[in-house]
């Protein structure tokens, strides 16, 4: 293993279980397992659909603002 897989792969084991398996989802699917892929965004959809309703909530409550593409 080379020295910077195994960093990544320290980063990695210090992030929430979810967040593991999202990236370990990301990378399998780069190799080639899609279906690996797609099983772990299914698995995660409770989660996505808890940070759009968050999104929404900050949006209506007037926590967010508009993005100016000139300060990118």
């Amino acid at each position: 293993m080379t020295k910077l897989l195994q960093k990544a792969i320290d980063a990695i084991e210090k992030l929430p279980a979810e967040e593991q398996d999202l990236l370990a989802a990301r990378l399998l699917a780069e190799l080639g397992e899609e279906d690996d892929f797609d099983r772990a965004i299914a698995a995660s959809s409770s989660r996505l659909e808890k940070l759009a309703r968050d999104a929404l909530e900050e949006h209506r409550t007037g926590e967010t603002e508009e993005l100016d593409a000139e300060r990118l």
